[in-house]
């Protein structure tokens, strides 16, 4: 077409990716410092952070998102950002009556109110400046449920149901906001559940989609890149499967 913009292009926008050290966040990471961004990945693995900020000139902070005041602080310091991707997350695998009140404050904070502080902490800026991209990354699990996974679910479920507030809040300053469902990424974390379950828990994801197949990462950061660039400008307040299918259900 002609005048159209290169694709995923990002030269000269400033990116934050929480949770980037690994996985979904280091693919995100890679992809849009290739795009041209200037990167600050975020980890509360700081080794691992720092290496990867090394090979892809990029800025490492050591964060634990769950800490509302070090991420008010991280991007304050780090800041202001064009784009703020909220991949941070963890996972736990027990029926809900197994689990604890500590259990659901810990899978709350940094699965959902790490996302509320991170785009808190980044808005103003992106008022101002009238331009923005807020991604965060949920999870299927947050549109059909998870069985043994209740407390993820509603986490992920509620940065689905915020997405949409901050864009309808946003649109007036000409923000967008999206979310990502992933299905099953070939990641640290599907890793972990796998050594924990064998390979029936495998069968079960790649199962579970229509695809019959892990993802990647870069599958899930090729949705991002999209979603972060020009050619996204008139999406705002969706949720994107990368799941192979799964969200459609059978």
């Amino acid at each position: 077409m002609a005048g159209a913009l290169p694709f995923g292009r990002l030269d000269g926008r400033r990116a934050f990716v929480s949770g980037g050290a690994r996985g979904i966040g280091a693919a995100i990471a890679r992809g849009f410092a290739g795009a041209g961004a200037r990167v600050v990945l975020a980890d509360l693995d700081v080794a691992a952070a720092s290496a990867l900020a090394h090979e892809i000139n990029a800025v490492a902070a050591g964060l634990d998102v769950s800490d509302v005041t070090a991420v008010q602080a991280v991007m304050t310091r780090d800041g202001p950002f064009d784009i703020v991707v909220n991949n941070a997350g963890i996972d736990q695998h027990a029926f809900f009556t197994d689990t604890t009140p500590e259990d659901w404050a810990r899978l709350i904070a940094v699965n959902l109110t790490s996302v509320l502080a991170c785009t808190q902490a980044a808005l103003p800026a992106m008022q101002a400046a009238r331009f923005g991209r807020v991604i965060n990354i949920t999870s299927e699990a947050g549109r059909l449920g998870s069985r043994g996974g209740a407390v993820y679910s509603a986490a992920k479920g509620g940065v689905i149901a915020f997405t949409k507030s901050i864009a309808r809040e946003n649109a007036r300053y000409c923000i967008t906001a999206n979310a990502i469902a992933p299905g099953p990424i070939r990641t640290p974390m599907l890793e972990q559940a796998v050594a924990a379950g064998g390979d029936r828990i495998l069968q079960a994801m790649t199962g579970a989609t229509l695809l019959g197949r892990l993802g990647e990462p870069e599958e899930i950061a090729a949705a991002a890149l999209f979603l972060a660039s020009d050619q996204a400008a008139y999406i705002t307040g969706e949720t994107l499967g990368v799941s192979g299918g799964m969200g459609i259900g059978g």
